[in-house]
């Protein structure tokens, strides 16, 4: 039989015209519109819905986890016994050497260290202050320095959300200078941001130079230490918090970054090697800092600076 003798066939390349099944209404209905967008705090993934579930499971009362403790540390000699302080260092105790000739520097060191309270006055053998400080000239005073103790990172955005405000903090990989981390400190204080954040290895600590490059803002600014800086970052994003990592070659301008105004890490690399791989391939966003002048990089208190200020502007 012919393939045009078919019925069949003749059907399945049939062109006729006439009625055909409708689609109820569906097509015209699919082309409707769907009401208002709904709000970010509402929309599923959103930066800003992770945030608002983070700070629901805080008004739950999780409890806070502590943070690690450093090390006592010795501030030796007269005129870094005076100008810790001054500064406000903490101190829980000042070595004063028996028999020593009080010139100005001992007697203000023991006077702002009596005016200060809870600091105890001990009146040692030079002998056993050659043992405290292995043999530093340490010129008859030796101020001891307690243990910090550090936060949890988990605790610093926590503080923040509790405050009803967006998070605003600091993290700092590879920074080794101790006057960087006081100064980023005293930014972070200025600028209203909720802490620092620090590797537990390879970095700077809160040491008493940090305390007196920080200018006593310490003392309010929580510094958190993290046992592994990259899973830090990633428990921050799983929170909603977006990890911006500052870089000579970042894809971003600071002024073109939409993401200030919201819950924010900011991440400083070192002055002379920037962000390590880990860390930068964590970052959702590198950003960099438009330098007119030419300058190659900033250090990490400037560097800090510059974005805190920009963040502290949008945000009034």
């Amino acid at each position: 039989m012919m393939a045009g003798n078919n019925p069949r066939s003749n059907r399945s390349v049939s062109k006729k015209k006439g009625a055909q099944v409708g689609s109820g209404g569906n097509r015209r209905r699919g082309l409707e519109g769907k009401g208002p967008t709904p709000p970010a705090e509402m929309r599923k993934g959103h930066a800003k819905q992770r945030a608002a579930q983070a700070k629901a499971r805080r008004a739950q009362g999780r409890p806070q986890r502590k943070g690690a403790k450093g090390t006592s540390e010795l501030v030796v000699g007269r005129n870094s016994v005076v100008e810790a302080l001054r500064e406000g260092v903490p101190a829980n105790a000042l070595y004063v050497q028996q028999f020593i000739d009080n010139d100005e520097r001992v007697r203000e060191a023991v006077r702002v260290a009596g005016e200060r309270g809870g600091i105890h006055l001990v009146e040692a053998p030079r002998p056993e202050l050659d043992r405290m400080t292995n043999g530093l000239n340490h010129q008859g005073v030796v101020l001891q320095v307690p243990p910090y103790e550090y936060a949890h990172p988990e605790d610093l955005a926590a503080a923040a959300y509790d405050e009803g405000e967006d998070p605003l903090i600091v993290a700092l990989d590879g920074v080794t200078d101790p006057r960087n981390l006081g100064a980023v400190v005293r930014s972070v204080s200025a600028f209203g941001g909720h802490g620092v954040v620090v590797p537990e290895r390879r970095a700077a600590g809160m040491t008493a130079g940090a305390w007196k490059t920080s200018a006593g803002t310490a003392a309010r600014t929580p510094v958190a230490r993290a046992t592994n800086l990259t899973r830090a970052l990633e428990a921050y994003q799983k929170a909603g918090l977006t990890v911006v990592g500052l870089a000579a070659d970042g894809e971003v301008e600071l002024d073109e970054l939409a993401a200030l105004d919201g819950p924010l890490v900011v991440v400083v690399g070192s002055e002379g090697k920037g962000l390590s791989r880990l860390v930068g391939e964590t970052c959702d966003v590198r950003v960099r800092i438009p330098m007119p002048g030419g300058a190659e990089s900033l250090n990490a208190g400037v560097a800090a600076g510059v974005v805190l200020y920009e963040a502290a502007r949008r945000r009034r």
